[in-house]
């Protein structure tokens, strides 16, 4: 079984940085990526990194965070700059290997104005 193990969440000021880290256990994934979800809202894509190296970002994050992946095989990274209020969120790290998928259990980032 896989397990994701997701660390790096917070409480920042607006215009600050965090980095959130997801550590898989076992096999290399078809991609790998973040996700988040704010009260009363639908999770949403923040930025997912699929295994060929091709990168896609959510549209209010562009330009600002940035998904990497470490030198483990089923790590990945999120440089979360320029913080803004309405990046507040539960974050969750996702993993698909071939056709499974599975989720991490969130981390909280929380940026005050």
């Amino acid at each position: 079984q896989v397990q994701l193990v997701e660390s790096g969440g917070g409480l920042v000021q607006a215009g600050e940085s965090l980095r959130l880290s997801c550590a898989a256990s076992g096999s290399s994934f078809s991609l790998m990526g973040w996700y988040r979800q704010a009260p009363g809202k639908q999770r949403e894509l923040v930025a997912r990194i699929f295994s060929g190296g091709r990168i896609n970002y959510g549209d209010s994050v562009k330009g600002r965070f940035t998904i990497s992946r470490g030198n483990a095989q089923s790590t990945v990274y999120l440089q979360m700059n320029n913080l803004k209020p309405e990046d507040t969120a539960v974050y969750y790290c996702r993993m698909v290997v071939i056709t499974d998928e599975y989720w991490g259990q969130g981390t909280q980032v929380t940026v005050s104005s």
